[in-house]
């Protein structure tokens, strides 16, 4: 079985190797891709249809029923900003489809704020080799498939 991936935001998708976070750049969370979102305010939509396990302002997970579980991370250290500039459209454990708003956010104001706005996709619990068809150094709209993930 396959599960389509979809971009959270629209922007650049980049190789996760250009995230400024080794955690990240170096797959120690899992294997993805990164997105460098246009700098405008901009809702973040769910990247697969499935269950909202894991919630905070600034990052999410969602699984669906196969046990496939993307992280969903808005920008790099945004923990620090304790929420601020993050308005969340879900609670943990809602339904969601690929393409639904699950928070709102401004890339520019994060950045301005001295924070990296670049968004690590992941697919938590993968091998590199599961994925296919990954998009690097292309523009993407939200919902544009960013790989498939073979499960």
């Amino acid at each position: 079985m396959s599960v389509r991936v979809g971009s959270p935001v629209a922007g650049r998708a980049v190789a996760l190797s250009a995230v400024p976070d080794p955690v990240f750049s170096q797959a120690m969370v899992g294997p993805g891709v990164a997105v460098e979102p246009l700098r405008s305010k901009a809702d973040v939509v769910s990247p697969l249809d499935g269950t909202v396990v894991t919630l905070h302002p600034h990052a999410f997970v969602v699984a669906n029923g196969e046990g496939a579980a993307v992280l969903v991370h808005l920008g790099i250290d945004t923990v620090k900003r304790k929420g601020e500039g993050f308005e969340l459209h879900v609670v943990k454990g809602e339904q969601v489809q690929a393409g639904q708003k699950i928070v709102t956010w401004d890339p520019a104001e994060v950045e301005a704020a001295g924070f990296a706005p670049i968004c690590p996709v992941i697919a938590l619990d993968a091998s590199a080799e599961a994925l296919a068809d990954l998009a690097q150094d292309v523009d993407v709209a939200a919902n544009d498939a960013l790989f498939d993930w073979s499960r």
